[in-house]
């Protein structure tokens, strides 16, 4: 660096951004401006050899001098002047004497190269000419030329050429010294050569080997790089997450241990490179969990006279199901008056956990079970959700998924959770009887065990979450239609409700109340537009359906609605009275026997006794027929059975027989006709069945064969034989008993120890039918004949 002369007085002027020399700049002549360039243009000579002194940003002590070789107007119409910086000064002196600022400089000259300078030169040059050819560049190449021998114009030409920022474009300026500036400018070079390399190394893998899921990928990245871009990217998912996390701690009312697992996988998500196959599963995850209602409570309805009236108001019957319920909220209520509903500790440990209740509705179909879980839950002021369970076999299916498999998702319980939109919903568990284990995908009942049990549940953890849901507050509901499938374990954890069926005066008042008028109602008919009496509801009870439940009846009523609705729509005139006699014309003729018929005929002969069972569907009546032949060279004496008959049904009927032969004597029997070879059947074939429960009615109808006595047809019986003659207790005698009723049996014989379930029994049936309570089959067989 040498100072080469010294100049005084030049128009000064500081400018924003600093200026290297070889720029050029087009400024507009504001008022501040005008002055000192008015006066460079005024200094200038014909040959344009005025000059003015420029300063940039914070840089006051170093700067360019400057020609001014044209002042005018500007496209816009504004003044201007355009500016072409020659070479660096230094200033010596200011001076601001009332007129515009002016300045003594000294010009600084480059210093002749080194050859140390001349070897950087040259290392710099070939740098620059790589990275021309990686950008395509034609400027830089004709900077290469131009400055063949200047080593320190090189520099400044490629700061101006790279666009330094300002910082950047100041420290080249102030680095009079060509060896310091050739330095930084191969320092940045290299550089930005490397990123370049780097860039077209990038690119060719890229296209080596994209195919089409590739292209994909790297468009979704690009997209993702694009909505960063505009904050619509992770970084506000995140922040949103966040939010979300901290709302669910200032609540209070969840555990420390759920806040803290979830902002442990929020940190893992944040710093999780977006190309990670996890990043989608951890994404997932914490939108699940965010799904979940955690603070959302529905308030209980504890107004227990109206839950009360809610209750009467759905369902007809059903008195120990709404005492149940009616106790429960009761319960809620001493709970809460008392104040021992706290929740959860300051430290997030459970305090005092939540009155949890499992109901269990048991019946055959059609009874309402599912119906009275919707009229539970409002009653209580609750949400409701339904779980269908029929036919799940997978483990799964209850505890959701671990995260790690493709399609991953939690189970249903916390899917009802999220769907009931509260912690404290009414969930249906429906069908519950009818999981299936499913081997290698595990057992789902075994999964319900933690669900059902008041003193686990308020710690659920399901596989896909992973961490603790507080269940205890949930009113589990559950249906099955029988309780033998259902698992010991499992059982053992509900409360029973038994709902055995409707007698037939009991149907007829539910089908005026709800069943008609709802028909009514779907078909676009008015109240007053048909009229169905109790005769019609009674013989469509008697002659079309056969059921423990309602299901049917509401079948054949909406029929006949639908028939009318038919003659309504054509003209016909109303009110339309539906009558008895008329029934047949309206939907058909009758699909079930009189049992006022049906049963005298079927038991007319010998050998013919009439037993109770229940089954999937309720109550039913069994008829239980025996016949017998001579045994001969291909007939040995034995037994022969059909029907479908379970092991525990065979093993009855191998007793039955073997109790006639021991007690031949006492019965009046001839040895010879106990040689011959008995077949038992139990028609229906095609439907299985099984229980101890036949004993007592294969006995009579051995007994009735072997004596030619038929059997009353007024009588139905139930119950389990010992060789020695017991008479053994049975469970269903309710639904047992309506089934008899169902088929116009005057007569049941029970256990003498089933003798305390008869008043389960509807006092209206038990005033129609006598019950003969037996101890051993002496009892029996005075009333069977």
């Amino acid at each position: 660096m040498s100072i080469i002369e010294t100049l005084t007085r030049l128009p000064s002027l500081h400018l924003p951004a600093p200026l290297l020399p070889g720029a050029t700049v087009t400024i507009t002549l504001t008022d501040e401006a005008r002055p000192p360039v008015e006066a460079a243009v005024a200094e200038a000579d014909a040959g344009g050899a005025g000059r003015i002194v420029l300063t940039g940003g914070d840089e006051r002590t170093i700067g360019v001098v400057a020609r001014v070789p044209n002042v005018g107007n500007l496209p816009n119409g504004s003044p201007g002047a355009i500016l072409l910086a020659e070479q660096r000064v230094r200033i010596v002196a200011r001076h601001t004497d009332g007129g515009p600022e002016r300045a003594d400089v000294e010009l600084v000259t480059d210093a002749e190269p080194t050859e140390s300078l001349l070897a950087a030169t040259r290392e710099l040059r070939a740098t620059l000419e790589l990275i021309a050819q990686q950008r395509n560049s034609r400027r830089l190449p004709e900077l290469l030329r131009t400055t063949v021998d200047r080593p320190g114009a090189l520099a400044d030409g490629v700061a101006l050429w790279a666009e330094f920022a300002d910082d950047d474009r100041l420290r080249v300026l102030q680095a009079v010294d060509v060896a310091d500036r050739v330095d930084a400018i191969h320092s940045w070079a290299r550089n930005h050569l490397a990123e370049l390399q780097v860039a077209e190394t990038i690119r060719n893998d890229v296209s080596e080997g994209m195919d089409k899921q590739q292209r994909d990928f790297m468009l979704r990245q690009q997209l993702n790089a694009i909505k960063k871009e505009l904050g619509e990217g992770d970084d506000d998912v995140v922040g949103e997450f966040r939010t979300k996390l901290a709302e669910l701690v200032d609540t209070g009312l969840v555990a420390a241990s759920v806040t803290d697992f979830i902002a442990k996988e929020l940190d893992r998500f944040e710093q999780m490179s977006a190309q990670s196959p996890e990043h989608s599963w951890v994404r997932t995850w914490l939108d699940r969990i965010f799904e979940l209602p955690w603070t959302e409570r529905s308030d209980d309805n504890l107004d227990l006279d109206a839950a009360q009236s809610t209750l009467d108001e759905d369902h007809y019957g059903l008195t120990d199901v709404k005492e149940r319920i009616v106790e429960f909220l009761a319960t809620r209520k001493l709970r809460r008056e008392r104040g021992l509903d706290a929740r959860v500790d300051a430290d997030g440990t459970r305090a005092v956990r939540g009155a949890g209740s499992v109901i269990t509705l048991v019946g055959p179909p059609g009874v309402g079970k599912t119906s009275l879980g919707e009229s539970i839950a409002r009653s209580m002021g609750r949400k409701f959700v339904r779980v269908a369970l029929g036919g799940v076999r997978d483990e799964a299916e209850i505890r959701g998924h671990r995260r790690t498999y493709v399609g991953s998702q939690p189970g249903r319980i916390v899917r009802a959770l999220q769907e009931a939109g509260t912690m404290n919903p009414v969930i249906l568990l429906d069908e519950v009887d009818k999981l299936a284990a499913g081997g290698w995908s595990g057992d789902p009942t075994a999964a319900l065990l933690e669900v059902l049990d008041p003193a686990q549940n308020h710690t659920f953890r399901d596989h896909y979450l992973e961490v603790d849901l507080d269940l205890s507050e949930v009113v589990f509901i559950a249906t099955a239609n029988v309780a033998d499938t259902i698992p010991g374990p499992l059982l053992d954890r509900m409360d029973l409700v038994r709902l055995d069926g409707y007698t037939e005066d009991e149907k007829t008042f539910i089908a005026e109340r709800y069943l008609v008028p709802r028909q009514v109602e779907r078909a676009g008919l008015t109240p007053d537009e048909v009229t169905i009496d109790r005769e019609v509801i009674g013989a469509i009870i008697r002659g079309y359906t056969r059921e423990a439940g309602v299901r049917s009846l509401e079948r054949e009523l909406g029929r006949l609605v639908r028939k009318v609705t038919s003659k309504v729509a054509t003209g016909t005139m109303t009110p339309i009275a539906i009558v008895p006699d008329e029934l047949t014309e309206w939907i058909g003729r009758p699909k079930v026997d009189d049992p006022e018929v049906a049963v005298p005929e079927r038991t007319s002969e010998p050998g013919i006794a009439t037993g109770l069972a229940v089954t999937g569907i309720g109550g039913d009546v069994l008829f239980i027929e025996t016949t017998a032949f001579p045994t001969g060279p291909d007939t040995e004496p034995g037994l022969t059975l059909t029907g479908q008959l379970g092991d525990v049904m065979k093993e009855s009927a191998q007793i039955a027989l073997n109790y006639v032969r021991s007690h031949a004597d006492e019965l009046g029997l001839d040895d010879d006709a106990l040689r011959r070879r008995f077949h038992v059947h139990v028609p229906a074939g095609a439907v299985p069945k099984d229980g101890p429960s036949a004993g007592v009615t294969m006995t009579t109808a051995l007994v009735s064969l072997l004596t030619g006595t038929p059997v009353k047809p007024t009588v139905g019986m139930t119950g389990e034989i010992t060789l020695q003659g017991q008479v053994l207790p049975i469970g269903g005698v309710k639904q047992k008993v309506l089934a008899a009723h169902r088929m116009g049996l005057t007569e049941v014989v029970l256990p003498k120890r089933n003798g305390r379930d008869i008043d389960d029994v509807p006092e209206s049936v038990r005033d129609e039918m006598t019950f003969h309570l037996a101890a051993t089959y002496d009892d029996v067989l005075a009333a069977a004949f």
